[in-house]
């Protein structure tokens, strides 16, 4: 999650649909090569919503928890980067503090992205004109991220609490938490969290499904493994890198705990760069940008391989064969 966190769970999710679609709209309209039509005359079509829902819980719930587990070193370099104050020196143990309490959020906020980001990918780009495709990737992204945040946040708390040797352990750090700042402390840090993660899963999410049908259309075939990480991971280098200064507020509002050191969003940010100057808001945004531009080449990786897996394991779209039990 994402975060992607997360950009791939809109494409993988109507994958093998999508791709079947594109052939046709390409054979029936000769001479016509709109990359946003394609995807377009694809969603027009009847589609499943609660197998679209049923696949995408499924990859994006796998696909999170495999990209997870593999950064989750540098995810936790990044967010010591960030909470350190002035010259403070980073710690390299226990980079895998809090891994399984985090995937234990993981599993269900990337589930739950893919979840209401498909249907609502594939509604909006039936109300919007073709040319406005992107701004259909963009709002159902913003979509996915609120839906998920709501999973995403507590477990976010709890992950950058043990990162930063607040707590030893996921469970200690629940009751502790609860005990001390109440059941809102698990939401600490809620609304500069959303104001990182909507842009970034709304930006991310936007620029791989793009490059992606712009990329498709110019080489008029489906495109391999190797083709969609290395969109997924430019869409997301690209995405973490400007979303940094909000990723570096979100940490530090998070792990104040019940210290109150600032006293929101704003104050935060003025405070960073009263004390520690401007540059602090870009801390981090090295490990940030590697952690998240290898995540999406894996991420879309893991997402559109399973997508692809379960789509063979169901009747050809062309037949659409359950409709008759609607």
């Amino acid at each position: 999650m994402g975060p992607i966190t997360l950009a791939g769970d809109a494409r993988s999710s109507s994958v093998a649909s999508s791709d079947a679609c594109d052939r046709k709209m390409l054979n029936s309209l000769p001479g016509r090569r709109k990359p946003f039509a394609s995807i377009k005359m694809g969603e027009e079509q009847p589609f499943d919503f609660f197998r679209t829902f049923f696949e995408g819980v499924i990859a994006g719930g796998t696909a999170g928890v495999v990209v997870e587990t593999a950064l989750y070193p540098i995810d936790t370099i990044k967010t010591r980067l960030q909470a350190a104050h002035g010259g403070g020196k980073i710690v390299l143990k226990g980079l895998y503090s809090g891994l399984a309490g985090n995937l234990a959020g993981v599993l269900p906020a990337s589930a739950v992205f893919v979840g209401v980001y498909e249907p609502a990918k594939q509604k909006l780009l039936k109300m919007f004109p073709e040319n406005l495709s992107a701004a259909a990737h963009f709002t159902a992204g913003a979509i996915g991220g609120l839906a998920a945040s709501l999973i995403r946040v507590p477990t976010e708390v709890v992950k950058q609490r043990m990162q930063t040797g607040q707590f030893t352990s996921a469970p200690d750090a629940v009751r502790l938490i609860a005990s001390k700042e109440g059941f809102k402390g698990f939401y600490a840090g809620y609304g500069s969290f959303l104001l990182r993660d909507l842009p970034f899963d709304a930006i991310q999410f936007c620029l791989y499904e793009q490059l992606r049908m712009g990329y498709k259309a110019a080489a008029q075939r489906d495109l391999n493994g190797p083709e969609n990480a290395i969109i997924g991971a430019f869409a997301g280098a690209l995405t973490g890198a400007i979303t940094t200064p909000l990723d570096v507020v979100k940490t530090r509002l998070m792990v104040q705990g019940s210290a109150n050191q600032y006293k929101g969003i704003f104050d935060c940010v003025q405070t960073i760069v009263r004390e520690e100057g401007p540059p602090a808001l870009l801390k981090g945004i090295g490990p940030r940008v590697l952690w998240i531009g290898i995540g999406g080449s894996i991420f879309f990786g893991v997402l559109e391989s399973t997508k692809r897996s379960l789509a063979q394991r169901r009747p050809p779209l062309d037949q659409q064969p359950n409709k008759k039990h609607d």
